[in-house]
């Protein structure tokens, strides 16, 4: 992950703004949707090849969704205000739009293995 750097002018104080480098912020965000849409292919092979059908696919999506932001959180650690402006960006940022990513391998796999 790309380091943001925080510019500070003064001695530090809690109330200063801090600035941060949008390249660096954008780069953090593609690094993200990388990760967010290499996971998606991924779990929606899997859950295409075991079988999953109906609800137990969509748990499976938002279990393994889940299972990738607390890699994220730990990744980034305690350190996180570095890299992003908002911890809840490793939690919900591209989470539904990989959705579809899933659904595309899920089905596509499961149609492969279990229909041909």
């Amino acid at each position: 992950m790309a380091t943001t750097f925080a510019v500070r002018t003064k001695k530090e104080r809690k109330a200063e703004p801090v600035a941060f480098s949008e390249a660096a912020l954008r780069q953090n965000a593609a690094v993200l949707d990388y990760c967010r849409t290499s996971m998606c292919a991924l779990a929606g092979s899997t859950a295409g090849i075991m079988g999953l059908t109906g609800l137990y696919g969509f748990i499976f999506y938002f279990v393994t969704a889940f299972i990738l932001s607390l890699m994220l959180l730990a990744k980034a650690g305690s350190q996180w205000a570095k890299y992003f402006k908002s911890r809840m960006v490793l939690f919900t940022g591209g989470v539904f739009g990989g959705l579809f990513t899933y659904v595309l391998f899920w089905t596509f796999l499961y149609g492969m293995v279990h229909v041909y």
